[in-house]
């Protein structure tokens, strides 16, 4: 069969159209009221204020916000009319705007925008105190300006840093700053910012990569080739010093990812003007790109790279390459060296019990199962099935009452969320949304997700009710509208329903308007050339691009599409869902590489493109709760994700 071109891309948000099932209580869904001529133009004015605010043109943004007095979203007036001039702004004038405001989504926005300010010019004291009224502290450089705060104080803020600073691209001038002071106060030590220095190379990150071989006292100029053209900065050689050489096998990690001969040749012909800790840490640079490429090198590599300090990824992709050896004594250690942060992640907890099960531990593993098992992800789901049960639907919540829906519809965030939705503001929305649901109880978080159901904001509602832990609707975390359409498209395909189900809800969260970045379309996420040459081969001859947000449409050409990589992959949805996220190519790539029969739980944990492997968990996790939705009986997981055969075999086996 001919190769199509990758269709689809990971869930975007926009403006679902079809509610998920019949109301539950009377309270009606917002009334499509007429909009006044006035009240149009200024919703016009609002969006061209927010578009000046976005420009920084501060002239503009005072112009027009003048002109809205009386705006219903007041808030975000006077928001958009100061964040240009943020920098200039008095302290009275951001405190009146923050005062008259306090407690709401866009007060918190403020505050945080302000802090950064605060941050970058040093003031410290109201720094402090603005901090300390801040609902919502997960902006990365506010949070390192914190610990630079307490650090000028004389507090030892050194351990918090290094569980912060993980993410060297993200890291701006407020964590650059924290590193230097830290390094000035001897809480860094030159180990610590080669361990920097590594992470940087790792993620490709150059700017960072120069800040820190300054503040090794190397030169910034050979760190920034070592990330972006490694052949260069290898040529110049080993350098003379530690920190040379760390350079060195930054770059030589690098190349690497291009071509392991030319990076390994290099390794062996400097490894005898390295050290012991500085070769083992090249192997493991080595190491980690043939994992990437599921290269059965990497074993070796890995070996050779015994004592060598790992990051995290590192430590995940040594795991996975032992997983895919059946190298349990590995996994289980390699899990054990992981930050304890990393190892609570449901995933290590899964596999670590799994390797206490192959040593014979069978209580220690049982006992890690307990931890996560739930029908509500794909770890929790396979540790179910590790305890002898099979993954089944919880028992229905009752039903939130008329008081309950209309409690949460009169809440002040929701109802600037609907004007945002009516704005066609996705994000604004959302963050209204999310900032309504804080401190709900778990009854008025159903409440919120049936009065989403109820105006037709089909993503709100499975994310809302996802929040519930122990009042569980699975009908609304697992809609299934465009059941006239799918059902007979699934039905004439001979495809398993629960399993487009899963897929469309990974995608698009049923938002018939989705559009990603790249530019796909619809409940399927159906890419344009994917969608023409689809059409083409089932004779829509009419096919335009505009089409992809018709919901027949974009069903037909999406789940055709399914079809077309299942039967591509012999029949194996594992494959089939990896293919139509990453493409056709890169799943037989993947599966190309398998010299034996594999579980499919193993393939998918070591897919090698993280937002691949993510969607294939959630898609196979997806379906296997529509099938117990639909089925009503209990499902396995784990029959469902088979065995992947090696390619010229049958793709998957029972």
């Amino acid at each position: 069969m001919a190769e199509a071109p990758p269709a689809a891309t990971p869930p975007v948000t926009g403006a679902a159209t079809v509610p998920a099932a019949p109301a539950t209580a009377s309270v009606t869904a917002l009334a499509a009221t007429p909009a006044s001529e006035a009240s149009r133009a200024d919703d016009d004015t609002f969006l061209l204020l927010r578009e000046a605010a976005r420009q920084n043109d501060a002239a503009r943004t005072n112009a027009l916000a003048s002109r809205l007095p009386n705006y219903v979203l007041p808030g975000y007036v006077e928001y958009y009319r100061l964040k240009p001039r943020l920098r200039e702004a008095t302290q009275d004038e951001v405190l009146d705007v923050l005062r008259r405001f306090e407690g709401s989504a866009v007060a918190d926005r403020l505050r945080t925008d302000w802090l950064l300010e605060l941050g970058r010019q040093r003031e410290w004291n109201l720094f402090e105190r603005e901090m300390a009224l801040l609902t919502r502290s997960d902006d990365l450089q506010v949070r390192c300006y914190a610990l630079l705060a307490r650090a000028l104080r004389g507090e030892r803020v050194a351990a918090e840093a290094r569980a912060l600073l993980v993410n060297p691209p993200a890291y701006g001038e407020g964590c650059a700053a924290l590193m230097t002071q830290l390094s000035q106060l001897n809480g860094f030590g030159e180990a610590d910012l080669l361990a920097q220095l590594r992470l940087a190379g790792e993620m490709g990150a150059t700017g960072p990569s120069r800040r820190i071989a300054t503040l090794l006292g190397a030169s910034d100029t050979r760190a920034a080739q070592a990330v972006d053209v490694p052949a260069v900065a290898m040529a110049r050689g080993i350098g003379a010093n530690r920190v040379e050489h760390e350079i060195y096998l930054v770059a030589l990690g690098r190349m690497a990812r291009t071509s392991l001969k030319l990076a390994t040749v290099a390794l062996e012909k400097n490894s005898s003007k390295l050290s012991a800790e500085e070769r083992a840490i090249g192997w493991a640079n080595v190491a980690l790109a043939a994992s990437i490429v599921l290269s059965n090198d990497a074993h070796d590599y890995w070996k050779r790279a015994a004592g060598a300090p790992l990051t995290n990824f590192q430590l995940e992709w040594k795991t996975r390459m032992a997983l895919r050896r059946g190298d349990w004594a590995t996994v289980a250690a390699t899990i054990d060296a992981m930050p304890p942060a990393l190892a609570a992640e449901s995933g290590w907890i899964y596999w670590r019990g799994r390797a206490h099960d192959a040593q014979g531990r069978k209580e220690d593993a049982q006992a890690l199962y307990r931890r996560i098992a739930t029908p509500n992800n794909f770890y929790g789901q396979l540790a179910t099935e590790e305890l002898g049960e099979l993954v089944s639907t919880p028992p229905l919540a009752a039903p939130p009452s008329p008081g309950e829906v209309a409690y949460v519809a009169a809440l002040p965030a929701m109802r600037q969320a609907m004007k945002f939705y009516d704005l066609r503001l996705r994000a604004e929305g959302n963050r209204e949304w999310n900032w309504a649901l804080r401190n709900l109880s778990e009854r008025q978080l159903l409440a919120a997700a049936e009065y989403a159901r109820r105006n037709e904001l089909l993503d709100r509602m499975v994310e809302t009710s996802l929040r519930t832990r122990n009042e569980l609707d699975f009908n609304q975390r697992f809609p299934a509208p465009h059941n006239d359409i799918l059902q007979p498209a699934a039905k004439n395909l001979s495809l398993d329903t629960a399993w487009v189900y899963g897929l469309i809800r990974q995608e698009s969260r049923f938002v018939s308007d989705a559009r990603s970045g790249v530019g796909a379309a619809g409940l399927m996420q159906v890419m344009p050339a994917t969608g023409k040459w689809v059409a083409a081969k089932i004779g829509l001859t009419d096919f335009v691009h505009d089409m992809l947000h018709d919901a027949r449409t974009n069903i037909t050409l999406g789940t055709n599409y399914m079809n077309m990589v299942l039967e591509n992959n012999g029949g194996s949805q594992v494959l089939a869902t990896a293919a139509y996220n990453a493409g056709p190519g890169r799943s037989r790539t993947w599966r190309g590489v398998l010299d034996a029969p594999m579980e499919g739980a193993v393939f998918v944990e070591s897919i090698p493109f993280s937002e691949t492997r993510t969607y294939v968990r959630n898609v196979m996790s997806n379906a296997t709760n529509y099938a117990a939705l639909f089925d009503k009986r209990p499902q396995s997981l784990k029959a469902r994700l088979g065995t992947i055969a090696p390619r010229g075999g049958s793709g998957a086996l029972p």
